[in-house]
């Protein structure tokens, strides 16, 4: 089958198509003949040998599939051949075919397809988690969200609002993506490439700053983004996409009982009594229409190279998709 494999840590150009075995379900495995394929900044991380834990080499990216089951393990009770699904997996998603366990399995509804259905569980569950579980949105709070126009950023934007957030705060780069944030509800939209964004921020809250504030850029971004945050603030880290390295003195938390909190989604996959409720939300939502997912561009398997570029280029508007 065919894959994208990387051999050593770098840019895009590291990643290539290679030809290698297509994997055989054992167990309570089944193997996915793979649809569509999530593109994350987790990707690009991994790519670099910049992820929260150690890439092995060599690597295929891709944590984030829909598809099709078309062969089941000998152990396998809950899926048969056929099923359409989404599922997180810790690798080897930008290929043809994958094997997980059945117990990841989402099955996907008959109105989904499976473009939308890829761009719902990482960015998704990232989303609610950041809000809801590490932030502890109440109601009528305030939400500072960065690249609200990006696959997570449409959705927390979205889910900040069905949640009961009071008012939120979008930063993007351009009008038009400040535009699409504000189709997905945003109340306030400030461009980030300004050199005083952040004390539009506070101008926004009335000088008071904001209750929880989602970061993933890290460098000069985190340390603006503190400084907007308000008395018993959060803030919620959950990448860096910048690569430059961000300072913090705890101490300057104390004044004002602030706190800065890290978020990595694969602990939250680790607790079922967390993952599964808040799946079975965002598909309600979906089903429902209050949840819209923005697809920023479908490419061949063979592009993948390209894609991580537009990713990290920050002109992208929603999730980026790869087809095998």
């Amino acid at each position: 089958m065919k894959a994208v494999q990387l051999t050593e840590f770098g840019g895009p150009e590291v990643l290539n198509v290679v030809e290698i075995e297509k994997p055989t379900p054992t167990g309570h495995e089944v193997l996915i003949e793979i649809k569509a394929i999530g593109v994350n900044y987790a990707d690009t991380a991994r790519r670099e040998g910049q992820y929260v834990i150690k890439t092995p080499l060599p690597f295929i990216p891709g944590a984030e599939i829909a598809g099709v089951v078309v062969e089941v393990g000998d152990k396998v009770t809950t899926v048969k051949p056929g099923a359409r699904v989404v599922t997180l997996i810790e690798s080897a998603g930008y290929a043809e075919y994958a094997v997980t366990d059945e117990r990841t399995l989402i099955p996907l509804p008959e109105q989904l397809d499976f473009h939308h259905a890829v761009a719902l569980p990482l960015q998704g569950l990232s989303a609610y988690h950041i809000l809801k579980t590490m932030g502890r949105l109440e109601k009528g709070e305030s939400v500072l969200v960065h690249a609200a126009a990006g696959g997570v950023g449409t959705i927390a934007v979205q889910l900040a609002k069905l949640f009961g957030a009071g008012q939120v705060i979008a930063t993007a780069s351009s009008d038009e993506k400040l535009e699409l944030a504000r189709e997905m509800g945003a109340d306030v939209l400030i461009n980030y490439t300004e050199p005083n964004w952040e004390q539009q921020v506070l101008e926004a809250t009335g000088g008071r700053g904001v209750n929880i504030a989602l970061e993933m850029v890290g460098g000069e971004v985190f340390t603006k983004t503190l400084k907007c945050l308000a008395t018993f603030g959060r803030l919620v880290i959950f990448g860096a996409a910048s690569g430059e390295p961000s300072r913090l003195y705890p101490a300057s938390l104390m004044g004002r009982n602030q706190s800065v909190i890290g978020f990595f989604l694969p602990q939250i996959m680790r607790k079922p009594e967390l993952l599964q409720p808040s799946l079975v939300e965002l598909l309600t939502y979906l089903g429902e229409g209050k949840l819209k997912l923005t697809i920023g561009g479908v490419f061949p398997l063979e592009e993948a190279a390209n894609v991580h570029r537009l990713l990290q280029s920050r002109k992208t508007k929603g999730k980026l998709i790869l087809e095998p």
